[in-house]
């Protein structure tokens, strides 16, 4: 693969990252505003425009290293997390979880509807390509976040269904989330755990594999 090859590559796969995490961090927010917490929304989150959801690190740097040293076969990455404020919740407890679950569940529902695309859309030539590759950085998103690992979003589901002590323990570690995600990567769990759930979720939608 040529250098401008490369380029062109990772610019497409960057924004069409940028689309999947945009709406995902935006599905947060709504639904913490839906359920009482306006902290999105004063701190100008509620918001669709990826540039309001960009961390220097998890949305530029990281991208771009995983291009690289995966040699273009891989681009992933995170937005700067919604701030959430649970105590003006109407019911922290419940709402923490519905919190968690808006973010994959709003890209599994993106993803639902781009498969539905394919009955009008070939999965060959350019608008395939962009629209499978669209579906798949979605679902990634969606399965990855649901691990209930700090700070993923299955985390937050976690530490609502525990008992409360549980809960405030659990969510301590959320301090140590990089060194935990990067002991979960290098251990090869995500090829071994995340992507099996990848394609099979794929499969369904009948896209990809």
């Amino acid at each position: 693969m040529s250098l401008l090859q490369s380029i062109i590559v990772f610019a497409i796969s960057y924004a069409l990252l940028l689309i999947a995490m945009t709406v995902h961090e935006f599905a947060h927010g709504a639904v913490a505003y839906k359920l009482g917490d306006s902290t999105a929304r004063m701190s100008g989150r509620l918001t669709l425009n990826p540039l309001a959801h960009i961390d220097p690190f998890w949305t530029l740097i990281l991208p771009l290293v995983l291009f690289l040293s995966t040699g273009g076969r891989f681009v992933f990455g995170a937005a700067k997390p919604v701030p959430i404020n649970y105590w003006s919740l109407k019911n922290p407890k419940r709402d923490i979880i519905w919190i968690g679950l808006a973010g994959p569940l709003a890209n599994f529902l993106l993803a639902f509807i781009i498969s539905l695309a394919f009955k009008f859309v070939s999965q060959e030539g350019v608008a395939g390509y962009l629209l499978v590759n669209l579906l798949t950085i979605n679902v990634v998103l969606a399965v990855f976040n649901l691990i209930p690992l700090p700070p993923l979003d299955g985390s937050k589901v976690l530490m609502g269904l525990l008992p409360q002590a549980l809960a405030e323990k659990y969510g301590q570690l959320e301090r140590y989330g990089f060194v935990i995600l990067f002991i979960f990567i290098w251990l090869g769990m995500f090829e071994k755990l995340v992507w099996p759930l990848v394609v099979a979720v794929m499969k369904i939608l009948g896209a990809g594999f």
